[in-house]
């Protein structure tokens, strides 16, 4: 898809790749850019930065009536949307089975249903135009798990099937959908924690940005800003015993450093 001329909506908009990614759209020649964001004055700063065809809006993604608000503002400013950037997350803390229920259900709220609700806020007028473009950031976790906590690499996987289904249900009618899926990337949520300290291959938001645009240019479905994690799911899928093996080792490492 070209993105010039194109409305987008960007969840999670204020800061790290959703700011990136309005900032690059707008570089693109969008003709609209809605940054919606919990914290509706980042996002109004994110806003201002980009100029007059960029407005700020509160939502908060694990409400659908805000997603629903959200598509109808977005309609009302600009008309339609054309691009909706599934992006908002959170990391939550580590731990597994005995973090808290509450924990659990914020991030299948944020990292599943939220995709879900946003596709049915934006889906019935691409379908009608006969094209839209449906993005869902999701997480090399979401490929490969992650160690650290059982919610992330679980609702991530959920971000990853919802994509997929999209694009099986969807994809001749005329709606691309597109899964990012990166490793650590420099954002708020991984300043100073385990997403990024000891990982090579740290990413600027920018780059992933750069990515996510080029992907969608060509319409391709993965967006993996670090193609080693492609070389990590073949892995997997090779030999997935031999995968869960490699994986228990890094749990009982990580297990071992926490008890130490």
């Amino acid at each position: 898809m070209d993105i010039r001329g194109k409305v987008a909506v960007v969840t999670g908009g204020a800061s790290g790749i959703g700011a990136a990614l309005a900032q690059k759209f707008a570089a693109e020649g969008a003709q609209g850019i809605v940054v919606a964001d919990l914290n509706l004055e980042r996002a109004q700063g994110v806003a201002a930065a980009i100029g007059p065809q960029a407005v700020a809006i509160a939502c908060d993604v694990s409400r659908e009536a805000d997603i629903q608000a959200l598509a109808a503002a977005a309609r009302q400013r600009f008309g339609r949307i054309d691009i909706f950037m599934s992006n908002a997350g959170i990391l939550g803390r580590p731990g597994g089975l005995e973090l808290d229920d509450a924990l659990w259900q914020k991030m299948w709220e944020v990292h599943g249903m939220a995709h879900i609700w946003a596709a049915r806020a934006v889906l019935p007028e691409m379908l009608e135009r006969g094209e839209g473009y449906f993005v869902v950031t999701a997480s090399a976790a979401g490929l490969l798990n992650i160690v650290e906590s059982a919610p992330y690499g679980v609702t991530k996987h959920a971000a990853v099937a919802a994509a997929e289904w999209l694009r099986i249900a969807y994809g001749r009618r005329g709606i691309r959908v597109s899964c990012l899926c990166p490793q650590s990337v420099q954002t708020d949520m991984t300043a100073g924690g385990a997403g990024s300290a000891g990982i090579n291959g740290v990413l600027s938001a920018e780059q992933v940005a750069q990515d996510v645009v080029d992907t969608m240019r060509e319409e391709r479905f993965l967006v993996l800003p670090h193609p080693v994690v492609a070389q990590y799911a073949l892995a997997k899928a090779t030999d997935y015993d031999r995968w869960l093996g490699g994986m228990q080792k890094l749990y009982a490492s990580y297990a071992g450093k926490l008890k130490g």
